[in-house]
């Protein structure tokens, strides 16, 4: 264990744990109000959005939001409305992400992928609702009275989940196992794939609380190392655990040829790789005391989880 990562103590993680799972309720709530099924035919369409987006899940990106809310003062409903566009988009994505054409896999969350469930047209309209709802969510008076700041937010949002950041990221992992992969190349994939909504999670906070220039960087730069250090976590998991366990299927990038964190470094190297990550976040958060010890804590999580 890096010396500059405490251990994962009891009393740290219940409180993380605890803070986490206050997120997943307030979020789900939140989408639940916006996801009232309608009465018609397109009520199935809606019926897979909740399928995709109430059920299962880490909530680690909205713990994120609600977490560098809290440093800047934000009032809790305006953080938990950016959660949940945040946590929409997420959704979208693994909907996608799980189709034939994409990864096809069929265990998401321990349940049928969406595709699984219902259909792969609905899934991919599911997908496609639950995205642009992120930006009506964003666009809204409701999350912030000033519009610099919404546009702020939507701006950011979408240079994250976009060709620049989620949607660039995987189509680098699809053509990756025909490309010859260095630890450079790989955590500039990861970065975009896995990192950028991460990103977008702490930035969204400092936006919310007119956060000073140096603040903000700070934390994307946390953010940056963060979101390395959960994809390498993830690696790890993918070949030491179990698809029960996972919620997903496990191995899968092995059996696709895929370049690994793992496969670059090996088992040790990938998670002493991961602390190292997880301690450079850290120190991006020097200068914020005892007010950011709950992000403190997420590096913890990041490298100590099970699934």
């Amino acid at each position: 264990m890096s010396e500059n990562v405490p251990p994962n103590d009891s009393k740290s993680a219940s409180a993380f744990n605890s803070a986490r799972q206050t997120a997943v309720a307030l979020v789900r709530a939140q989408l639940d109000d916006f996801l009232n099924p309608p009465k018609g035919p397109e009520k199935r369409l809606v019926e897979a959005m909740r399928y995709a987006a109430l059920d299962g899940g880490k909530g680690f990106r909205p713990f994120l939001v609600l977490a560098t809310s809290a440093m800047f003062g934000v009032p809790q409903a305006q953080a938990v409305r950016v959660a949940a566009a945040l946590e929409s988009v997420h959704c979208y994505s693994l909907a996608h992400d799980d189709l034939p054409a994409m990864d096809d896999d069929a265990l998401r969350r321990g349940r049928p992928s969406l595709h699984k469930a219902y259909d792969e047209a609905t899934a991919i309209l599911a997908g496609d609702a639950l995205l642009t709802l992120a930006f009506e969510i964003l666009a809204d008076g409701a999350t912030h009275a000033d519009a610099n700041v919404r546009l702020a937010l939507v701006a950011s949002l979408a240079q994250a989940a976009g060709r620049q950041g989620m949607v660039g990221g995987q189509t680098l992992d699809i053509l990756s196992p025909d490309l010859s992969l260095d630890m450079a190349d790989l955590s500039r994939l990861q970065g975009l794939k896995t990192g950028a909504l991460i990103g977008f999670a702490v930035e969204a906070g400092a936006l919310l609380g007119a956060a000073e220039a140096a603040q903000t960087a700070a934390l994307k730069a946390y953010a940056q190392e963060l979101g390395l250090a959960f994809q390498i976590a993830d690696d790890v998991l993918d070949v030491t655990g179990a698809s029960q366990t996972l919620g997903k299927t496990a191995g899968k990038d092995v059996a696709e040829g895929k370049a690994t964190f793992v496969s670059l470094l090996g088992l040790a190297g990938a998670r002493q790789e991961a602390e190292n990550r997880a301690a450079a976040a850290l120190a991006h958060l020097a200068a914020f005391g005892s007010e950011a010890e709950p992000l403190r804590q997420a590096a913890q999580f990041v490298i100590h989880r099970k699934n």
